[in-house]
């Protein structure tokens, strides 16, 4: 015998019992009330009556709304609107019994007076029982960490609703950003002072933990994060959708990185990538850096039948062979060391396999290493292999080939910016060349982790003990978490028209000294331990980066996050390939770094390099 089961089966039958009981008593003290709390004996014996076939229509009632399903403990206003519901249906239903049983005389005001009453009643049990049920568990576990929630009302709300029940945490009060909270009250918890307070009303307190209500994204959840984080105080969040199901309930993450991002984290349209990919095959190119990686996990998770994964790197496609094949055992993977400067390589695997979807991520992408000595590397790479690319793309038949591209493309100053607007050109070029393949591209800034960017650098530095460097106190970037840049690629390769440039709604931008401070802090150290020094800013950096040249503006597509460029007639006239093709190759093994600027300024025209 399953015991537990028998358990909730008797408190569920109790419960029930509990409501048949209050709907009699509503019944009769309805005609007590409307009598004056003088019930004739004729209304008295029609009382009796009637009581079967009231209690027997509420009941129906309340069933029909699904009332009996409710867990007291953890009633809420979402289950006192089902609980009206299910008494306007009971009541309706008694006003239909009692009328067809004609009672001669029956007064109709007790049908509004028996609703109210039993909603009150069922209503008025159910609170108890939550109020009860929550002071035996305070009772119970008196060892509870005392938190304080950072946020607006309604934030404070939510959150205190999901972490309500939990074991382990205590809410003693609530910090607000706005004056005008402070001093009201939010489920018996006191709104102790603005965000401005809170070093101070921790202290006074005693509280240690800090729970961040408002949402990733929020400028509230960045300036806590920024003036905080590193102190006694210990910051946390709420858990993702992800964590939820791989932790317990009670089990607040620590604020990340991620949280100074100036926006909402990218969602998917899971459904429809799922429908898209699902069975396909996929080609992969930089399969083993961080956003090539990042988008074969991404793609696998869709179901793909077939992933080609392709990348220069002997070790790096190792390692993603390794952890691909335990975390999809049935997909069938195909790794391939290869590069995209070799034309004859690519279509060989592509042919081959026939891919469906072409993603291509592989690209020399740092900024000074590709500035000084190693111009024509990026030429070859970024731009001769992406054509090569994209041509195989139309060779071998595939729906849509999507190239990685960078914010670094917008009015560059760079050889590496200007050589990945270069490329979107090219794939711009190919999509008339190609009718038949989808060509797309999509533009995205900063990410947060990946190899050579300012995280994994500034990283080393504090455990080096410092100093940070930092090129400019002014200089700002976009940033994005590695994820959400594979994501973006994939869901923009699924909305794209031929010819088309995406680039994500990126929220505020952040101070790069900003987030050095923020990652100090997070260390456990401070800026007296380790220090910042600026360096001046290198060859051919930008204080800040843009999304759209001069001549383009943007347009909405079906996701919230995702926008088209459109361009003008100027930017779209395409490119003669043979002649770019003999150029690149023409510039030799060491050629002139002025020869080839003034070059590559011939096919961007909005390259601009600093200080020229």
């Amino acid at each position: 015998m399953n015991v537990n089961g028998w358990h909730w089966g008797r408190g569920i039958l109790g419960f029930a019992l509990a409501d048949v009981l209050m709907v009699a008593l509503a019944w009769v003290v309805a005609f007590w009330l409307r009598f004056n709390f003088e019930l004739p004996d004729e209304y008295r014996a029609m009382a009796l009556g009637t009581l079967p076939w009231a209690v027997g229509c509420m009941v129906v009632g309340l069933a029909i709304a699904r009332v009996q399903r409710q867990a007291w403990r953890y009633v809420s206003l979402a289950d006192v609107r089902q609980l009206a519901w299910g008494v306007l249906l009971g009541v309706l239903a008694t006003v239909a019994c009692v009328m067809v049983l004609r009672y001669p005389g029956f007064a109709r005001s007790v049908f509004p007076i028996f609703g109210l009453l039993v909603l009150a009643m069922l209503t008025g049990a159910r609170a108890t029982w939550r109020s009860m049920a929550e002071k035996r568990h305070a009772r119970r576990d008196s060892g509870q960490t005392a938190l304080l929630i950072v946020g607006t009302l309604e934030e404070a709300d939510q959150a205190m609703r999901t972490i309500k029940g939990t074991q382990g945490w205590h809410v003693v009060g609530i910090v607000s950003p706005l004056g005008q909270d402070v001093k009201q009250s939010l489920q018996n918890v006191s709104v102790l002072g603005t965000t401005e307070e809170l070093g101070r009303i921790a202290k006074a307190h005693q509280v240690r933990s800090v729970l961040l209500a408002s949402p990733p994204g929020s400028s509230l959840r960045r300036e806590v994060l920024l003036r905080w984080s590193g102190s006694e105080m210990n910051l946390l969040s709420m858990p993702t959708a992800e964590h939820w199901l791989n932790a317990p309930a009670n089990d607040l993450r620590r604020v990340e990185l991620e949280d100074l991002l100036g926006r909402s984290p990218v969602a998917l349209d899971a459904g429809d990538l799922a429908e898209w990919l699902s069975g396909q095959t996929v080609m992969i190119t930089g399969a083993g850096g961080s956003i090539g990686a990042e988008l074969c996990r991404q793609v696998a998770r869709f179901g793909v039948s077939h992933l080609i994964c392709a990348d220069v790197s002997e070790a790096s496609v190792y390692t993603l062979e390794q952890e691909l094949r335990i975390a999809h055992p049935d997909m069938q993977g195909h790794y391939f060391t290869a590069n995209v400067r070799e034309p004859e390589r690519i279509l060989a695997i592509a042919a081959k396999f026939k891919p469906v979807v072409i993603f291509h991520a592989a690209a020399y992408k740092h900024v000074p290493l590709m500035e000084e000595s190693n111009e024509v590397e990026a030429l070859r790479t970024n731009v001769l292999g992406t054509l090569n690319v994209a041509r195989v793309a139309g060779e071998c038949g595939a729906r849509r080939f999507v190239l990685v591209s960078t914010d670094k493309a917008v009015n560059p100053t760079s050889i590496m910016g200007a050589s990945k607007r270069l490329a979107e050109r090219v794939v711009q070029t190919m999509a008339k060349e190609y009718p038949k393949t989808e060509y797309v591209a999509v533009r995205f800034g900063n990410v947060l982790g990946s190899s050579g960017s300012v995280v994994p650098l500034f990283t080393s530095q504090i455990a080096r003990g410092g100093p940070v460097t930092v090129t400019h106190p002014e200089i700002v970037r976009y940033f994005m978490t590695i994820p959400e840049a594979a994501q973006l690629v994939v869901q923009a390769g699924r909305l794209g028209q031929s010819g088309q440039i995406y680039v994500l709604d990126m929220g505020e931008p952040v101070k790069i000294v900003e987030l050095a401070r923020l990652l100090i802090r997070l260390s456990g150290r401070t800026e007296a331990e380790v220090p910042i020094v600026f360096t001046g800013l290198r060859p051919g950096e930008k204080l800040f980066e843009e999304w759209l040249a001069n001549d383009e503006t943007t347009s909405a597509t079906k996701h919230p996050q995702l926008r088209v460029v459109r361009q003008t007639e100027n930017t779209l006239a395409g490119l003669d390939v043979p002649q770019l093709q003999k150029w690149i190759e023409q510039l030799g093994p060491e050629p002139s770094p002025e020869l080839l600027r003034f070059g590559l300024h011939g096919y961007v025209p909005e390259y601009r390099p600093r200080g020229a």
